[in-house]
């Protein structure tokens, strides 16, 4: 595969998940509305439900899209360690996320805190992540 090509991937993928990273803040915003109302508007709770699996599988889809182009690129998975282990964190973070928002119901706090500690560690991880890409670009 021509490398121009894959310098290509490399910029869509960055701007694919700088995109998934302003979805996921989105969502986490909506979630905060959710979680500071006393008797939170149902369409917000129906956008942050509808939007979670929506971000789950971009997540990951952005993941497996930068190991498919890091592999083509080089050969293996491991040109860029901390990126790759940061995206996996990500990864991880937002199928366990989506896990525990299936065992949230009604006002119980242990699930709900447990989501919304999460839903911080994943804007972070994102915010380095991008960190991380942007010092890669040569």
């Amino acid at each position: 595969m021509s490398k121009q090509i894959i310098e290509y991937m490399k910029l869509f993928h960055g701007a694919f998940n700088i995109s998934v990273m302003i979805l996921i803040i989105y969502q986490g915003m909506l979630g905060l509305k959710i979680r500071k109302s006393d008797a939170p508007p149902i369409h917000i709770i129906k956008r942050h439900r509808k939007t979670g699996p929506v971000a789950v599988i971009l997540g990951s889809a952005g993941f497996f899209a930068g190991m498919i182009i890091t592999f083509l690129d080089v050969g293996h998975i491991f040109k860029y360690p901390f990126h790759f282990i940061n995206g996996l964190l990500i990864v991880s973070a937002l199928l366990t996320t989506y896990h525990i928002s299936k065992k949230i119901k009604g006002p119980e706090k242990l699930w709900r805190n447990r989501h919304f500690t999460l839903g911080i560690l994943i804007i972070v991880l994102y915010i380095g992540q991008v960190l991380l890409g942007i010092s890669m670009v040569k």
